[in-house]
């Protein structure tokens, strides 16, 4: 699995907590350091089955400052996936993604869900 986070953010640090508290495997990257690309961002997004908006990290500073709340509901699709990859502090985080699932941000009911831990 691949674990993408922000290691300074509280919900990504519990999320790593987690992983390594039920013993999954994983590969760490940083957000920031290695911002998805619009490829990606493509992939998870069709993978997930999840709409687009919530892949912004809608409590970050950026988005705030760029008044994304009232700006994306008149972007394009292709003009999200720029915003998203032009920098990974938009990206909501943690985003975990393993054979067949992509896990946006952490909800530990959902992640127990989805890798079948009691």
């Amino acid at each position: 699995m691949i674990f993408i986070c922000y290691p300074k953010c509280t919900t990504c640090k519990k999320a790593r907590r987690w992983l390594e508290a039920n013993g999954l495997a994983f590969e760490e990257r940083n957000i920031k350091e290695n911002n998805p690309t619009i490829e990606e961002l493509r992939d998870w997004h069709h993978k997930s089955g999840l709409p687009l908006k919530k892949f912004f990290n809608t409590s970050g500073l950026l988005y705030k400052e760029l008044k994304l709340k009232d700006r994306l509901p008149n972007m394009s699709e292709d003009e999200q996936y720029n915003l998203l990859a032009s920098d990974g502090m938009l990206v909501k985080r943690p985003i975990l993604i393993g054979d067949g699932f992509i896990l946006v941000g952490f909800k530990e009911t959902d992640w127990k869900a989805v890798l079948g831990i009691e």
